[in-house]
């Protein structure tokens, strides 16, 4: 395995919850910043949240307050707990651990995502 492993999506109604894992490579004991993206269709691929090493979080307006990322380091994996959902968060779900000047590098190739589909 060279790619994170991401799962937990599925179909869920408007205002439901889904808890999204990610597997990484290795370990994450020494990666500072791990994130969480989406790609719906024809739309450019976004950062969803993302946390450090030392747990500080953050997030996009449109998720905020609904959206929590955590990690576990001992388990190599990063979680993103989504409740409330909403049709517009329809999308493929990734993540991945951005590092450099404006964290445009990523140390792992994409993996395959899961997907996440709201219905109204």
């Amino acid at each position: 395995q060279v790619q994170p492993v991401e799962s937990g999506g599925g179909l869920v109604q408007a205002g439901g919850s889904l808890r999204l894992s990610c597997l990484a490579p290795g370990s994450i004991v020494s990666i500072n910043v791990m994130g969480w993206y989406r790609q719906a269709p024809g739309k450019l691929r976004e950062v969803v949240a993302s946390i450090t090493g030392t747990g500080i979080t953050s997030y996009a307006d449109s998720v905020k307050g609904r959206f929590t990322i955590s990690r576990d380091n001992a388990k190599n994996t990063v979680y993103l707990q989504m409740n409330s959902l909403k049709p517009e968060d329809t999308a493929v779900y990734y993540c991945n651990a951005p590092w450099g000047r404006d964290y445009t590098y990523f140390s792992y190739p994409w993996g395959q995502g899961t997907q996440v589909t709201v219905s109204s």
